[in-house]
């Protein structure tokens, strides 16, 4: 393969022709000079976070990978080389931190639920035959509306398009149903 033509001249490019030239010739990441702009401007930027030796160089190394690749995006008229590549250094390095920082899960126990007290199943059925009969007791007109709310699992909205009635209604009968059934289960 024959040399790019943009690099021929090293001493007369221009800070940002590197770039230009590793994007239209496919070169590889050293024709970018990667200790300049590693040196220069991703470190300062660790420097400035206090991030550790590896994880400096780990940014490094991103931020240069992330160069290589996307040079073809690299657009001299918005911006200067060092610019560009210290943003994207400046942005791998907010990812590595919180990549860090994320919480473990939490350990979730496997297998079912241990089996509840004997104790605790009398009180249950118990609350559940007690709120089954006030159910029982509530007026017709409220409790058709709590069954279907409760039981049918159907909206308000749904109650009373299939009741026929306005929604305020609804919306007072079980209000006042839920009241009820408090006081009794007292």
């Amino acid at each position: 393969a024959e040399p790019c033509k943009l690099l021929s001249q090293p001493g007369q490019q221009k800070d940002h022709e590197p770039l230009l030239a590793a994007a239209e010739c496919n070169l590889s990441l050293s024709s970018i000079r990667v200790d300049t702009y590693a040196d220069r401007d991703i470190r300062s930027i660790d420097k400035a976070t206090e991030a550790d030796a590896t994880t400096a160089e780990e940014c490094a190394q991103d931020t240069m990978v992330a160069v290589w690749h996307k040079a073809y995006l690299f657009d001299p008229t918005r911006a200067a080389a060092s610019t560009w590549i210290f943003t994207i250094a400046r942005n791998k390095r907010i990812d590595l931190a919180r990549r860090n920082n994320r919480p473990e899960p939490e350990d979730l126990p496997w297998g079912s639920d241990p089996e509840p007290d004997a104790s605790d199943v009398i009180m249950m059925q118990q609350e559940t035959t007690l709120l089954a009969e006030a159910v029982k007791n509530l007026p017709l007109k409220q409790r058709s509306i709590v069954e279907r709310a409760f039981y049918a699992d159907l909206s308000h909205q749904e109650i009373a398009e299939e009741t026929g009635l306005p929604l305020g209604t609804i919306k007072s009968r079980i209000r006042l149903a839920l009241q009820r059934l408090r006081h009794n289960m007292k």
